[in-house]
């Protein structure tokens, strides 16, 4: 599994180890009580529709940076500070990062999961 980003002309990949929180459980923890993650990591929240999605920084001890999406389409890009960051926006696809994977995603880009 892989996250892409597509900018409209050029494609990269963004993360080649991916994990997805699939359970109720994954999804409230996220990233919590880890120390750090790979370069190449990504942890992906899918939902079945799109609607306001919350991320919170609380017991992550690193930053981030986080992509909301909407049918592969960003719709809200925000670095997370460690600890106290705080996020919302509209998604039916969360993607949490290495802060700084997200630096060259714009809203409108296209980025997608694919196995």
């Amino acid at each position: 599994m892989r996250v892409l980003h597509d900018d409209g002309g050029t494609e990269r990949v963004l993360a080649s180890d991916v994990d997805v929180a699939a359970s109720t459980l994954a999804r409230a923890r996220g990233l919590m009580f880890r120390r750090s993650i790979p370069d190449e990591y990504a942890l992906v929240f899918a939902f079945d529709d799109a609607a306001a999605r919350d991320v919170h920084m609380l017991f992550v001890p690193f930053p981030i940076d986080a992509v909301w999406l909407v049918d592969d389409e960003v719709t809200h890009v925000k670095r997370l500070r460690s600890w106290l960051g705080l996020g919302r926006a509209r998604a039916d696809t969360l993607v949490e990062l290495p802060a700084g994977a997200a630096a060259d995603v714009d809203v409108g880009d296209v980025v997608r999961v694919e196995n």
